[in-house]
């Protein structure tokens, strides 16, 4: 079981078994969620998702894939989310569990919009 927590550990939530996906996404929205070049994510089917501890706020966001976050209301953290694109999974951000939860991403999306200066590793699948 992995869990993943948010900044101040108020919110947080479990899971069983590997994500489906584990990548990097570098679009404008997912940038602006972490403050950085890039969003890092996992994704899970729902049914693996096995507790929640804490209190949440959910938040719609209308972006080119409409979401719900959750997020801490204390600290501001996005923990988890559900997007229009990918029913029946949860996206988990990769900041937020323990250093070593997750393995290496292997995809990199929108990447036409990826910092010049970022490269991804040999192997990675690259989406546009």
């Amino acid at each position: 079981m992995a869990r993943a927590r948010c900044s101040c550990g108020q919110l947080g939530i479990e899971i069983e078994g590997d994500p489906v996906l584990n990548a990097l996404c570098h679009c404008t929205d997912c940038r602006r969620r972490t403050g950085s070049a890039f969003g890092w994510q996992a994704y899970f089917l729902e049914g693996q998702l096995t507790g929640k501890s804490g209190t949440a706020k959910a938040r719609p966001v209308p972006v080119a894939e409409p979401q719900v976050r959750h997020f801490c209301p204390d600290c501001g953290t996005t923990v988890w989310w559900t997007s229009g694109t990918a029913p029946g999974m949860v996206g988990v951000a990769g900041g937020t569990f323990d250093p070593g939860v997750l393995g290496e991403p292997i995809a990199s999306y929108r990447d036409e919009n990826r910092c010049v200066w970022l490269s991804t590793p040999e192997g990675w699948t690259i989406y546009p």
